[in-house]
């Protein structure tokens, strides 16, 4: 049994509590909180902590097999550019891909993260996730925009899902993005996606979207056109509220990803789905867009927000807190525990996996951190805040 004490500890049930007690059991369960009013009396059993302790993170979006990719693709040239180099460079030896990705989920686990929704092209991750500490949900992601291959390529997708009811993993069949997986490929999804519990789409990356969507022009068609992948007769989904109100799945949550170029007008429109949670992947925009999701627009809106760190690809730490960190330095109006909300308990919810994480609460194994070297007067995250595994 242990028992851990800080400055201040976001249960995510109520107020922040101040110099609170947890108690937990040596495999982690919660067994109390015990709160002190702020008087704590000293106590060789409790170990007391210079800083904040919260529940274990959870990374709503991530590519553990795009491990291998760190440092190839050049950033700022748009996600156009992003896709041909992705497109061009992500095949490699399986065993360096699986190394990779190794050492990613170490990673995560020693920063912080609980559970992971992880989208899979293929099944070279799974053995990884049997073992792992973590927590994975695995969305399986099916592309294709080439209507006469949509069978096809449905069937390859499932044969991956095959892989991971063998393995014993939870996975979801999910759409890989609205401009990429043709009209009839997302019908075909839909009837294989009936009973998702969490559903995710990559969403509103680049400015080009609507462009592609509405006549097959700009930066996007021309690098489907550049990769030999654009067929005679494309036929997409018109626009993005189409897409996510009429040809995916109404089962579960939905988590919209990255949400770069959001307008009030397609928020709006989703928001009618009701159960959708909006990620947001600030260090990936950067690297990608060179800009963040317009997320003063996405509060004021009432989106339910959650954080994912993308690929390694795209980033180069799949660290939670690092996201907090570039948030909080470019909208300084938000709170800590605002942002630490997003990164626990609401992506917890998000991924339906709220029994557990999300909360110190007893009975539940969320995963203990500390965060030290931060401004606890303010309450605010310094550029030399760390986080460090408690449980």
């Amino acid at each position: 049994m242990k028992r851990f004490s800080a400055h201040f500890i976001y249960t995510n049930t109520g107020f922040p509590l101040k110099r609170a007690v947890v108690t937990a059991d040596d495999d982690g369960k919660i067994i109390s909180i015990h709160d002190t009013g702020g008087t704590l009396q000293e106590s060789r059993s409790v170990e007391f902590f210079n800083g904040i302790i919260i529940p274990g993170f959870i990374n709503c979006h991530c590519h553990l097999e795009l491990s291998h990719m760190k440092g190839v693709i050049t950033g700022g040239k748009g996600l156009d550019d992003f896709i041909k180099n992705i497109r061009s460079s992500r095949d490699d030896d399986p065993q360096k891909i699986v190394a990779s990705a190794r050492a990613s989920d170490g990673d995560m686990y020693g920063e912080g993260i609980s559970v992971c929704a992880d989208i899979c092209n293929t099944s070279l991750t799974f053995g990884i996730k049997k073992e792992s500490r973590i927590r994975y949900l695995n969305m399986i992601e099916v592309f294709g925009i080439d209507p006469e291959k949509a069978g096809r390529r449905m069937n390859e997708f499932l044969g991956i899902a095959g892989e991971a009811v063998l393995s014993g993993l939870t996975y979801s069949i999910v759409p890989h993005s609205v401009y990429s997986v043709s009209r009839p490929l997302f019908r075909l999804l839909r009837n294989n996606s009936n009973n998702n519990k969490v559903t995710s789409i990559h969403f509103m990356e680049t400015e080009g979207e609507k462009a592609f969507l509405s006549d097959h022009s700009g930066p996007l068609a021309e690098a489907y056109r550049h990769s030999g992948l654009m067929p005679p007769k494309p036929e997409t989904i018109k626009s993005h509220s189409d897409a996510i109100m009429n040809e995916m799945t109404q089962s579960g949550n939905l988590i919209v990803v990255h949400n770069t170029f959001a307008d009030t007008a397609t928020v709006r429109d989703i928001l009618k789905r009701g159960n959708t949670y909006w990620c947001l992947c600030p260090r990936s925009n950067i690297y990608i867009e060179g800009r963040l999701a317009p997320v003063e627009m996405l509060v004021s809106e009432g989106c339910e927000i959650v954080i994912g760190t993308d690929s390694l690809a795209s980033n180069n730490t799949l660290s939670i807190l690092s996201e907090l960190k570039t948030l909080q330095e470019c909208f300084p109006q938000l709170s800590m525990e605002q942002m630490i909300r997003w990164a626990t308990f609401n992506g917890a919810r998000a991924l339906g996996e709220e029994r557990d994480f999300g909360t110190i609460e007893p009975g539940k194994k969320p995963g203990l951190l500390l965060l030290e070297n931060l401004d606890i007067a303010s309450q605010k995250l310094l550029p030399d805040t760390t986080v460090t595994r408690l449980i």
